[in-house]
């Protein structure tokens, strides 16, 4: 084929080509006519995020940076799709650009990968351990149990921060299980359930991004989005919409559906883990996002001026 049917942007590391390739096979699984020999076409663009690996995101722009160029891109109409990790996006999208469909979200728990690859709990790290994570929702969360860890910061992909613990920079690393069972490495850690640590709002969900307008490429989605999945994110993204939440905000939010019934977890914090507020609503698949909402103004209003930052 000389030209692409559909040109698909992602991040350029092993976990983001990955995800593109999931989304790939799912679009070929579900339309005949894209399975011809370069049908789709996916394209690794090197984000900021990708670029600057010397310093925390909160400190360079925060979590935009990992979607800016890939979303430029779909703008100027030189890509077709994006993929990405949710819990990556920006809570407001660009002017004419919308998430249009979601894959099965993986496990949405944290994982806690110990130096020598040592299973273990929070509780068993050693008085005063260090733990390294670049997220100030784990920080704050580690601190709030165990206010005598010492947490550093740590950037790259899955591999690099694995070989980062091996080389002696922190006792114990803190991961997302979802991008661990993604590049097949899913006996890495003890799993943290998430009553202990709630996940990032977004986390093990692959989301898919396009034209607000493109109507062709919006029914080429619509087949492969995962409604369950979709639910549980929008509520959760609901809740940090209205905190207003970023990379620099200690937040977290997970919500899952049993038995069709709605449930969703939310959590603000201090960035040092001093005082953590949570709240939790339960209601209809219907009403997610009216709970997630709720969820937030709550929060909002316990909080209080100056106990976050936005």
């Amino acid at each position: 084929m000389t030209h692409p049917l559909l040109r698909l942007g992602t991040r350029g590391s092993p976990l983001a080509l990955i995800q593109a390739n999931l989304v790939r096979d799912a679009l070929l699984a579900a339309h005949p006519s894209l399975r011809e020999p370069g049908a789709v076409e996916i394209v690794p663009i090197r984000t900021t995020g990708d670029a600057v690996q010397d310093r925390v995101l909160s400190e360079i722009g925060g979590k935009g940076l990992f979607t800016k160029e890939i979303e430029e891109g779909l703008g100027k109409g030189m890509l077709d799709i994006a993929v990405h990790s949710l819990k990556d996006m920006p809570t407001r999208l660009p002017d004419g650009l919308v998430l249009a469909a979601y894959l099965a979200r993986e496990d949405a728990r944290d994982v806690l990968v110990l130096e020598g690859g040592k299973s273990g709990d929070i509780k068993d790290l050693a008085h005063g351990a260090t733990v390294a994570t670049v997220a100030l929702r784990r920080r704050a969360i580690l601190l709030s149990r165990r206010p005598d860890l010492a947490i550093v910061p740590i950037r790259g992909n899955v591999d690099t921060r694995l070989r980062k613990l091996a080389d002696g920079v922190a006792s114990g690393l803190v991961l997302a299980r979802a991008g661990l069972n993604r590049l097949g490495r899913g006996d890495v850690g003890t799993p943290i359930p998430v009553g202990d640590m709630l996940p990032a709002v977004g986390q093990g969900a692959v989301c898919i991004e396009c034209r607000a307008d493109d109507d062709r490429v919006l029914a080429l989605l619509a087949a492969i989005n995962h409604a369950e999945t979709m639910i549980c994110v929008t509520t959760e993204t609901a809740m940090l919409d209205v905190l207003d939440g970023s990379c620099r905000t200690p937040i977290a939010g997970h919500a899952v559906l049993e038995n069709g019934d709605l449930w969703l977890r939310a959590l603000v914090a201090r960035p040092d883990g001093s005082e953590i507020l949570t709240t939790e609503r339960r209601g209809s698949s219907t009403d997610g996002i009216a709970m997630g909402r709720d969820a937030g103004e709550e929060l909002r209003r316990r909080a209080g001026t100056g106990f976050y930052v936005v």
